[in-house]
């Protein structure tokens, strides 16, 4: 009898439900977007109740159509969760309801809440660095908490009679899908909880020093667990097909995608192109302390196993800046447009677009500064708009990988892609050409549900991912990828020259702000 595992995969814009047979293929899929609030310019928000409905919606309709190729439901021997990683989401323990809206990780309401905590340290933004490997910015989940627990009299009540329960997307997701209010377990994963702020990466613990500084009582956060192990069992009424199937599998997306990118090598690395554009590098055991705008970041555990830990490069938009061009400038109906649109120029005419619409996060983390188009001229069109738009999500990857090989002292010589901008030639070609080195993407792109579904099915001990996580990670390193790897096709003369320009964009860009 075959078996198969199921990915949860929770983004900033959509949910999916994934299913992988047991050699890791896909096999259907089912994807949903859901609202986005923005209350005010710089707020991001969203309905934790509309998050929960599209992935309910997402697993029945995958299920649905898993059912007409002939599968059984009962065949689904397992479910992993990758979510995206720094939302914060709180409700009450006795009714099982959100509190108020989550509120997203590209929010930037908290700038005040930062200057007040930086102010209150000597060490600035670096106040707990050396306990979370994270610089204090409205980024990072707890100081979006500390925002709630100052302008939201029901989370502060909630809080101070025990009745509060906060936790990121994935704490939100399995309490729900284990029984909710109805003895639903209240967890989160190692990765997810070490984008939090209030976990030491050391021990991989709570942290007693980060609760006190931000005011926070450890009763109302989840017990943290490694990201391949028994976190729940489904328990929910519109699930029937699925009740008691173990949920063995949970990893923040970016995460899950260095897992399901199969870096599991020491100086391996992957870059996301999503809503934001994320880089890990993995660093295996070792934490590395950054000294040039990086985060120190746990990658993935899997149970019996030490953790392996990363350095990390954010930029706050890239897929999202083609959704601006689209939404809101009208340029483009659909995304995949933005492709032919840039193919129809060789260059960008001079034009540098800096996309800081929630200001500029690695390394520069400036959550004040905001976006500019620079260059513009009667010879400018929204051609070189759109190949602009692409560059802006290249440059900021050059100067996260220029980071990234001063802090690790590791020159990358390839670097593995997946995600929604992953899928155009002409961006990963200027990828390529920006950092002039290698970008392999594999043919598999579902990266991030794959890391997901890896972790759950690790545990299980299902198919190609049978012998525990030794086993699979030495098959991975053996397994030849079919990948499709784009070259640099300009000079190092000519890639300085363009990359200037950005640095002369980003210059003139931080200036604005002030």
């Amino acid at each position: 009898m075959p078996s198969f595992i199921g990915a949860i995969d929770n983004g900033t814009t959509s949910s999916r439900f994934l299913i992988f047979d047991e050699n890791g293929n896909l096999v259907i899929g089912h994807q949903l977007e859901y609202r986005q609030i923005f209350p005010h310019p710089g707020w991001v928000e969203q309905d934790p109740m509309d998050i929960l409905g599209s992935v309910l919606t997402c697993i029945e309709g995958a299920l649905r159509k898993f059912e007409l190729q002939g599968n059984n439901a009962k065949n689904l021997r397992g479910i992993g969760i990758t979510n995206q990683r720094e939302t914060a989401v709180v409700w009450d323990k006795t009714t099982g309801l959100p509190l108020h809206n989550a509120i997203v990780w590209s929010d930037t309401r908290t700038q005040g809440v930062v200057r007040q905590l930086c102010e209150s340290s000597e060490k600035g933004a670096d106040a707990l660095k050396d306990i979370c490997g994270l610089p204090l910015t409205t980024y990072f989940s707890a100081v979006k908490l500390r925002w709630l627990l100052e302008n939201s009299p029901e989370v502060k009540e909630a809080h101070d009679n025990g009745n509060l329960m906060f936790g990121t997307v994935d704490s939100w997701l399995i309490y729900n899908l284990t029984g909710g209010k109805e003895g639903g377990v209240h967890v989160t994963d190692v990765t997810n909880a070490s984008r939090t702020m209030l976990m030491d990466i050391k021990n991989l613990k709570w942290s007693d020093e980060c609760l006190e500084f931000f005011g926070i009582n450890a009763d109302i956060l989840p017990e943290i667990k490694p990201s391949s192990t028994l976190l729940g069992k489904i328990q929910h009424p519109d699930l029937e097909s699925l009740q008691d199937v173990p949920i063995a599998g949970c990893l923040g997306d970016q995460h899950a995608a260095l897992v399901g990118q199969h870096c599991f090598q020491v100086g391996e690395a992957k870059n996301t192109y999503g809503t934001g554009c994320f880089m890990l590098f993995n660093t295996g055991t070792e934490i590395t302390p950054s000294n040039n705008g990086l985060l120190t970041t746990v990658g993935y555990q899997f149970e019996g196993e030490p953790a392996a830990y990363a350095l990390e490069g954010s930029i706050a938009v890239a897929g999202s800046a083609v959704k601006w061009l689209r939404d809101n400038m009208g340029i483009i109906r659909e995304a995949e447009e933005i492709n032919d649109l840039a193919a129809h120029v060789d260059s960008n005419g001079g034009v540098v677009f800096v996309t800081a619409f929630s200001g500029l996060f690695a390394p520069y983390w400036r959550p004040d500064v905001r976006g500019c188009i620079l260059g513009i001229s009667q010879h400018t069109t929204k051609h070189h708009l759109a190949r602009a738009t692409l560059e802006a999500t290249c440059f900021q990857t050059r100067a996260i990988l220029d980071a990234m090989n001063a802090d690790s002292g590791y020159a990358l010589k390839t670097l593995r892609v997946d995600g929604g901008l992953s899928n155009s030639d002409i961006c990963m070609q200027l990828q390529s050409n920006i950092l002039g080195l290698e970008v392999s993407r594999p043919q598999m792109r579902e990266s991030t549900a794959l890391g997901a579904a890896t972790a759950a099915g690790v545990h299980l001990g299902i198919g190609i991912w049978k012998g525990g996580f030794k086993a699979f990670a030495e098959r991975a390193c053996e397994a030849k990828e079919v990948l499709q790897i784009f070259t640099p096709q300009i000079n190092d003369e000519e890639r300085e020259k363009e990359y200037g320009l950005w640095q002369d964009a980003i210059d003139k860009s931080l200036s604005w702000s002030k």
